[in-house]
């Protein structure tokens, strides 16, 4: 999946130009009868108002579409000359006498796509074709150019990061403005129009059909895009995805591309009814506010965790570690919990935990059907306003060493531990050996020696990483990690789930076990 980062581009969404549609009562499945049986699908007619040509619609829409620009200043840190003090300091481009290591500054700039909303100026695009595209970058000025190439200085109204989105402001009036749909009418396979501005080449409209709804790309917490089979290309993100009324439903924003960065025709729309509401927020000078109720998620139960914990899959999400001093943690809640559940709204794929949790209003309760050890439960949980990215990145240990095989880690001196049939070998963890790898004095588990690399567990850990449970029970000796895969076999189980502690990353990871 490629996210459509802004130092570099912008993307836009569309599609390809023919549909069927079934006769009226042919949606349902009627028993032995083939759902293509002929003469119970024919191409339909356009609907009323429905255009044998886009043309007319898209010469009242495309006034209002821009294209958005940033001039930025990248700082970087350069390496110290390492012949710094020697006959040999200069000849590597890092300056004499001077050691090296000073800032070097240069240029940068983003190139996207937007709409306005208002005759008066305001402008909505994805937040990333207006933020930073890289570190040390600053924002110096951003520029909207209107199709009759009238150029005018913008000012950040907002921006929400979470759901991609930024509103700007330009000092002019009686532009042309379209409107927002209501994207909840969209159905697969209706005709979509999209107009942006790809490698800056300026208005340019493609059609295509809607592919998917409520779809993730797994790059954020409150993925639910629009999927549409359109080209897409560089320049187009924050670009409007119009239906036939001429409504915009979508707002393009990812892209599913080659490992060229072409086009394949998959492309990811934020859509209307998930915008509105946060371009409305953002216009009022407010920020946009979410529930939160302090816990790491392990995923949607999927093949892995249904193996080796028993429950369906695609029913429920499961947690994998609660904050000691959050919201969950006060009402309860526990790792290895599985919340199936929101106020009576099922956990599933398309609605995930973190979404169902963020329409919570801060203050309000989230009422949570858990399932715990096989058995059902009810947690009530009054959510709180969800923090800011750095203050959950210094929470949950982003940034700390990602998770995945990697034979270069930390050397611990081995005590062997046989028999716990899933390829590790073991010691307990002691003060010394958590600062040696870089995990927290609080932390208690089994410090992993070695991983055989044929296991499955050799795919997904390394030496140093700390096991701290075993099917979220927890584990400080060699005997009990064999205990718990052993009780795990017991019960049918041919996968457990390892809780990971990784630096400051914590994770569950399925791992299946060894043939016995």
């Amino acid at each position: 999946m490629r996210y459509a980062f802004a130092i570099t581009s912008a993307l836009l969404l569309g599609g390809a130009t023919a549909t069927l549609a079934l006769q009226p009562g042919d949606a349902q499945t009627m028993p032995g009868i083939a759902q293509n049986e002929p003469g119970t699908i024919q191409a339909a007619a356009p609907r009323p108002g429905a255009p044998l040509s886009f043309a007319d619609m898209v010469a009242k829409l495309q006034p209002a579409v821009v294209n958005i620009s940033t001039k930025q200043t990248i700082v970087q840190q350069t390496q110290a000359n390492p012949f710094s003090g020697t006959p040999f300091e200069g000849l590597f481009g890092q300056g004499q006498g001077q050691g090296g290591g000073a800032p070097t500054r240069r240029e940068g700039a983003s190139l996207g796509s937007g709409f306005i909303i208002s005759a008066d100026g305001y402008v909505v695009t994805n937040n990333h074709v207006v933020a930073p595209g890289a570190r040390g970058a600053t924002v110096d000025a951003i520029t909207v150019t209107l199709p009759d190439r009238k150029e005018y200085t913008a000012r950040l109204i907002g921006r929400d990061p979470d759901s991609d989105l930024a509103l700007l402001k330009i000092d002019a009036r009686g532009l042309p403005f379209v409107r927002f749909g209501d994207s909840k009418q969209a159905r697969v396979g209706d005709w979509v129009v999209a107009i942006g501005n790809p490698f800056g080449l300026g208005g340019t409209v493609t059609a295509g059909i809607v592919s998917a709804l409520h779809r993730s790309t797994g790059l954020g917490a409150y993925d639910q895009f629009i999927q549409t089979d359109a080209a897409i290309n560089q320049g187009n993100s924050g670009g409007p995805m119009f239906n036939l009324q001429g409504d915009v439903i979508g707002i393009n924003s990812q892209i599913l591309g080659s490992g060229a960065g072409g086009n394949i025709g998959i492309g990811f729309a934020i859509p209307a009814e998930q915008a509105k509401p946060i371009i409305d927020t953002l216009m009022k000078g407010q920020r946009v506010s979410r529930g939160y109720i302090g816990v790491t998620l392990g995923g949607v139960i999927n093949d892995d965790y249904s193996a080796a914990l028993g429950i369906p899959k695609n029913q429920g999400e499961i947690i994998a570690r609660v904050e000691p001093t959050g919201p969950a943690a006060r009402a309860g809640l526990r790792a290895a919990d599985v919340v199936t559940r929101v106020n009576g709204t099922p956990v599933t794929p398309d609605q995930s935990l973190s979404r169902l949790v963020a329409a919570v209003p801060p203050g309000g309760t989230a009422r949570l059907d858990v399932i715990r050890a096989n058995r059902p439960l009810t947690v009530n949980v009054t959510v709180a306003a969800r923090p800011t990215q750095e203050q959950l990145a210094a929470l949950t240990g982003q940034g700390a060493e990602e998770f995945g095989a990697d034979s270069d880690a930390t050397t611990v001196a081995p005590t062997p531990a046989t028999g716990n049939g899933i390829g590790v070998v073991v010691q307990p963890l002691t003060p010394q050996i958590a600062r040696s790898v870089g995990v927290d004095s609080t932390v208690s588990g089994l410090v992993i020696a070695s991983v055989d690399p044929a296991s499955d567990a050799g795919q997904k850990l390394k030496r140093g990483d700390v096991i701290t449970a075993v099917n979220f029970a927890p584990v400080v000796t060699a005997a009990d990690l064999s205990a718990r895969v052993n009780a795990a076999r017991a019960q049918g189980r041919d996968r457990v789930i390892l809780s990971v502690q990784r630096q400051r990353a914590n994770a569950p990871v399925p791992v299946k076990l060894a043939k016995s």
